[in-house]
């Protein structure tokens, strides 16, 4: 059944996304408490809990009437901390943020899942998908610790969902973007010059507000169980045919479907089906 939320614990608030959806609450009317280690500034209209997501007492404690989580608190890449740390760090976070909600009993959640489950982005550069265009089911290839820690926390979702009956949704993101940044502008560049850069991600992204969008509609949509999603823009950020990046740099990857134009290599029928989500800020290439 769809779940309106009253009061929401967001972790991870003084991020980018956590930010994003701080507004994407408030513009709903609804009350929200924000978990981070870092000051969140000025402009929110949270109230807002310092510490970390793995805190037990600090997230029990913040839980305090709260009937929906907003779990985006995480290390975002294995990139520039210790192995240990990457998957340690965000396993811990969503175990302890899930357990504890659950203890609770409250019965909504969503966390901040990753394409880079996939193990694609961060892992060997001889890696490919196992089809296009990905979905949900497709097997994962995890072989770096940020990935491994994504399916860990799927798994602690799904863990809680059966154990507990909370529904939990993962949100697989892509490359995120901000308004008035130059990140999704930077790559569209990269790939431009270089398709080749993007097979990792399969040129995929997603603006922020279209994220925020879709955390608010996988905490009210009429869900049950566990249910990972991706959720991309449905075009891609290169400025080539797909089916020529596809012919060209995953020659005999499999293809389940036609993919005209642009279109994003991921089955986004779960997203669509599920959550009511199609991405409705898509980005305009050579438009910064």
């Amino acid at each position: 059944m769809s779940h309106q939320p009253s009061r929401v614990l967001v972790t991870g608030a003084a991020g980018r996304l956590g930010r994003a959806v701080l507004r994407e609450l408030a513009d709903h009317g609804v009350s929200a408490i924000g978990l981070d280690r870092a000051d969140p500034g000025t402009g929110h209209t949270a109230d807002f809990v310092h510490g970390d997501a793995s805190d037990v007492d600090l997230v029990r404690s913040a839980l305090s009437g709260v009937d929906t989580v907003i779990h985006l608190a995480a290390i975002p890449t294995p990139e520039f901390l210790p192995p240990a740390e990457v998957f340690v760090g965000n396993a811990a976070a969503t175990f302890v943020v899930l357990d504890e909600a659950a203890r609770a009993g409250v019965p909504r959640a969503v966390i901040a899942s990753s394409f880079s489950i996939t193990g694609l982005p961060f892992g060997p550069p001889s890696l490919r998908p196992p089809h296009v265009p990905i979905d949900e089911s497709s097997p994962l290839q995890a072989a770096d610790p940020y990935a491994l820690s994504k399916q860990a926390d799927e798994a602690t979702a799904a863990m809680v969902a059966r154990r507990d009956g909370m529904t939990v949704t993962p949100l697989r993101f892509p490359l995120l973007g901000w308004p008035g940044e130059t990140n999704l502008a930077d790559h569209a560049a990269l790939y431009t010059r270089d398709p080749a850069a993007g097979i990792s991600h399969l040129w995929t992204y997603l603006d922020s507000r279209d994220a925020a969008r879709a955390c608010w509609l996988a905490a009210t949509a009429p869900l049950s169980g566990c249910n990972p999603v991706f959720v991309t823009a449905p075009d891609t950020l290169a400025p080539y045919p797909t089916q020529e990046l596809v012919e060209r740099f995953l020659p005999g990857v499999p293809r389940r479907a036609p993919l005209p134009g642009r279109a994003v290599p991921v089955d986004l029928t779960a997203a669509r089906t599920l959550l009511g989500f199609t991405a409705e800020h898509l980005f305009a290439l050579g438009v910064a």
